[in-house]
């Protein structure tokens, strides 16, 4: 995986300080498809559906700073790809082998 050190992510010093912080969700876009890692980790899955919402908020203003748009363009257009898709109603869940951790046989 190769990308460059401006697109790279990093963890917030805020995270890294609390030792009760979860991750939930690495994604990549991989061969013209997105990939991801998903941890289940709340009871209730609204908390996820409200994480979503957080990320398309924040990921419209990254939009504005990064690229100029117009913030609230951007959210739009965010809702507008969520909607397609959950209408679309053709995504298909493709699980990849567990890889054990070393020292784990």
């Amino acid at each position: 995986m190769s990308e460059a050190s401006e697109f790279q992510l990093t963890t917030p010093d805020s995270v890294a300080a609390d030792p009760q912080a979860i991750e939930v969700l690495r994604m990549w876009w991989s061969k013209n498809e997105p990939v991801m890692s998903v941890k289940p980790a709340f009871k209730d899955p609204i908390q996820f559906g409200q994480m979503l919402a957080y990320a398309a908020r924040h990921m419209a203003h990254g939009y504005a700073v990064r690229h100029g748009h117009n913030e609230r363009e951007a959210y739009n257009r965010i809702l507008q790809g969520l909607s397609e898709v959950v209408k679309a109603d053709n995504v298909q869940t493709v699980a990849e082998p567990a890889v054990k951790a070393k020292g784990n046989a």
